[in-house]
């Protein structure tokens, strides 16, 4: 051996192997936040939520900091509900969506001069995730109709009907007034998921109007109801086409609007219901 050469016994090996790697007890290389920030900052967003997916999933303390910094912007927790039937109330509603966690804020729409509703209401939860859940199934089945919700700061504007949506949306004519939706769901969801869908009902005397309107979640289901155009409801001999090429057939946008409610407009988007009166 040589003289003045030291050599460190097992423990302490150990002991400065703990070190380095954080698990011992020295000061760690990351003094100051800053220095953490130079390191996260070029990284991209992917790799970003990789780490503090990874993280959360380790430490519950900070998966409760990711899911209350998440749920700070009421945006990512505020949904908007459409299709509802009529007599469907604000208990109703949060009575639904309650399942998927707390509600903050829940309440159907109603017209501020008749206190009828308006179709559509709006559920803000308390937490982000409890949103998440929610919407992993857009369609609720509410009083008798297919309600569909989506994130309010996007579901208040849908899009123009284009392309798939319009290959999906299927137009239901000459209905027996007594046919309900539960009865249009049984008939159709043999073809393949519905997505959204209901009798259009008069909002002053909810009796329907002889026609509906049912949207599936696939073009090909949607095709494999139109093969079969010729059905009978109920002993109705009912009409089965396209929603766009049902509306077409209608004498004016006018008497289309009138159809529906008066004063309220009608977007092809919306499963045909009536909704808030055009400014």
């Amino acid at each position: 051996m040589q003289e003045g050469v030291e050599f460190s016994s097992g423990e302490e090996v150990k002991k400065r192997r703990l070190d380095e790697d954080g698990s011992g007890s020295s000061p760690s290389l990351f003094d100051a936040s800053e220095d953490l920030r130079a390191l996260l900052e070029p990284l991209s967003k992917e790799q970003l939520v990789d780490l503090l997916s990874n993280a959360g999933f380790q430490y519950p303390a900070i998966a409760d900091d990711i899911r209350e910094v998440a749920s700070k912007d009421p945006a990512h927790r505020k949904l908007f509900v459409r299709g509802l039937a009529w007599e469907t109330s604000s208990e109703a509603l949060r009575d639904v969506f309650k399942q998927y966690g707390e509600i903050e804020e829940g309440a159907v729409i109603t017209d501020k001069n008749s206190g009828k509703s308006r179709g559509y209401g709006f559920i803000t939860f308390k937490h982000m995730d409890s949103a998440q859940r929610a919407l992993a199934e857009p369609s609720k089945f509410i009083d008798g109709r297919i309600a569909v919700c989506n994130l309010a700061v996007t579901g208040t504007h849908p899009p123009v009907v284009t392309g798939d949506l319009a290959q999906r949306k299927l137009f239901i004519g000459s209905l027996s007034y007594e046919t309900t939706t539960e009865t249009l769901i049984s008939v159709f969801s043999q073809y393949g998921d519905i997505e959204e869908g209901s009798v259009a009902y008069d909002k002053v005397t909810n009796k329907s109007r002889g026609f509906a309107f049912m949207t599936f979640k696939s073009v090909e289901a949607a095709k494999r109801a139109l093969a079969d155009p010729n059905k009978s409801i109920e002993g109705r001999n009912v009409v089965i086409k396209l929603a766009l090429e049902g509306l077409k057939e209608k004498p004016s946008a006018t008497q289309m609007v009138s159809q529906f409610q008066p004063g309220y407009a009608v977007n092809p988007n919306l499963a045909g219901y009536a909704r808030a009166p055009m400014q």
